[in-house]
């Protein structure tokens, strides 16, 4: 592997750590905060804030992933169209077809996001 490739990866991952670390900082800051003399709302608020936490985090790392993804295919098709470009038409075809399975999965992390805030 190149080294400039596996240096972009590891700053990549490195970042998702660092933003994965201030979700659980801002969960746990929140617990910290004085309760509401009423138990039940006071457990109700901390749960709402924890839902939304969750589900920040699904939405967010699914749309990464799947970003990263498309930027990867996009670019091994476009590679695979200037090497043979009488196959320009199949390389499309199959790469609009791994486009919408990839778009297919980041909707299905948003539809997960949508049942935790609104059913858990």
């Amino acid at each position: 592997m190149n080294t400039k490739k596996l240096l972009s990866l590891l700053l990549v991952l490195a970042l998702a750590a660092a933003a994965l670390g201030a979700l659980s900082v801002c969960a746990f800051a929140a617990d910290n905060e004085a309760a509401p003399e009423d138990a039940e709302a006071a457990a109700a608020e901390k749960t709402t804030g924890t839902k939304a936490l969750a589900a920040a985090a699904v939405v967010g790392v699914a749309a990464a992933v799947g970003a990263g993804a498309m930027a990867i295919a996009i670019s091994k098709s476009t590679e695979g169209m200037a090497r043979q470009p009488e196959a320009a038409g199949k390389i499309n075809s199959a790469m609009m077809l791994g486009l919408v399975f990839i778009e297919t999965t980041i909707i299905y992390a948003l539809i997960v996001a949508i049942l935790i805030i609104f059913v858990l």
